[in-house]
């Protein structure tokens, strides 16, 4: 099968590799259809990760069952299934509480808990920018679709990874109806956790970046856009909420945050959520970050260590909760709005692309260029 490779820092290419197959008698395979690039595939692109060069990427997937195992009661051959980015068993401890991203049985590396497709440290399984894909716990993992699925995969495939995991920013900042929400980062997940927030009924939420096409992505569905290139984030977030700060605030970017004159630094949107959040707010922290980068240029967090402001967060008596999304508590309640009631978050894509242009994408991507602000490919043809 063809799939997208990883060869080294920002270098991936399409070859030909063994085909994904059934390999336990609870896994399902699925011919891919739609497989998104993702904003933290990024940080294996550019290297700063330990994923190894040869392994498959991709791990927000949607496709057609192929074939299933002999004990998969459930999922269907010719059901169209969206893959959670998390590998789950559904019967350790953690699954049990719906802490699926934290599976205790599908990585196998000691001391650590939770399994994705094509991602570094979270077991050997190969992503999903491929033909074919292997469903570990088919059953258990695959989300069946609605009989529109084949017609709307762009909106469909986000609840693999990045409407979850926006939704679960506004769950963890604790979100309700009339609040006021700032999201540092216009990049997917971002415009994903803005977009959650108005369905959850904020009565306004601003969404903070520096690249136009971004904020102008946040200004269509009615989000306040603030450049952070034209002065003060915090400024203007207080400014806007009469010198009291946003109720909730949600960190979309992670480790690799850029100021706008492209430093990298790894604790400004945490701090700038601190200052930007009113006294007693609740913060969700759901960009990435990582135990150790050792190709950073800040040598406190190449320990995986940030030099937080934590004394003005505790005179605020704020609360932050952070952590990846459990996909599977959400994706089901999201397939139906997307079903139901017309949510279309598709309105991110801004490419549609076949797996032979994965390459120049990631490149593409990768520099945040205008008008790339969600690649979709395509592994296996859409008529």
């Amino acid at each position: 099968m063809k799939a997208v490779v990883y060869e080294g820092p920002r270098q991936v290419s399409v070859t030909t590799v063994p085909d994904a197959r059934i390999e336990r008698h609870t896994d399902v395979l699925v011919r891919v259809t739609t497989s998104n690039i993702c904003g933290s595939d990024l940080h294996m692109y550019e290297g700063r990760t330990s994923f190894e060069p040869g392994r498959v990427l991709g791990h927000e997937n949607l496709g057609e069952v192929v074939e299933i195992g002999d004990a998969v009661d459930r999922v269907k051959v010719g059901d169209m299934v969206c893959l959670p980015f998390n590998i789950s068993c559904g019967f350790c401890a953690n699954c049990e509480q719906g802490l699926t991203a934290f599976c205790l049985t599908t990585n196998p590396a000691s001391g650590l808990a939770g399994a994705a497709y094509g991602y570094a440290d979270m077991g050997p399984y190969n992503g999903g920018q491929a033909e074919l894909l292997r469903v570990p716990y088919g059953d258990f993992n695959c989300l069946v679709l609605p009989e529109d699925a084949y017609e709307r995969q762009t909106d469909y495939v986000m609840l693999a990874d990045v409407w979850p995991t926006g939704w679960h920013a506004t769950m963890l900042a604790c979100v309700q109806p009339g609040d006021t929400v700032v999201v540092y980062g216009a990049g997917p997940v971002g415009l994903m956790a803005a977009y959650s927030a108005l369905l959850r009924n904020a009565s306004g939420v601003m969404v903070i970046d520096h690249h136009p096409d971004r904020l102008r992505k946040a200004e269509e569905i009615g989000a306040i856009a603030i450049d952070d290139s034209q002065s003060s984030p915090v400024e203007q977030v207080l400014e806007l909420t009469q010198g009291l700060g946003a109720d909730r605030g949600c960190e979309c970017v992670g480790f690799q945050a850029h100021d706008p004159k492209g430093a990298e630094r790894p604790n400004m949107t945490l701090n700038d959520l601190v200052r930007s959040v009113k006294f007693t707010g609740n913060i969700a922290v759901v960009g990435l970050f990582v135990p150790r980068d050792p190709g950073g240029g800040d040598k406190l967090y190449q320990r995986g260590e940030v030099a937080i402001d934590y004394g003005t967060f505790w005179s605020k008596g704020q609360t932050m909760s952070t952590g990846q999304c459990n996909v599977k508590n959400y994706n089901r309640q999201l397939c139906s709005l997307i079903h139901e009631s017309g949510a279309r978050p598709s309105w991110i894509v801004s490419q549609e692309l076949g797996l032979d242009d994965a390459p120049e994408a990631y490149e593409h991507f990768d520099a945040r260029e205008e008008g790339w602000t969600k690649v979709v490919l395509h592994p296996n043809k859409i008529d």
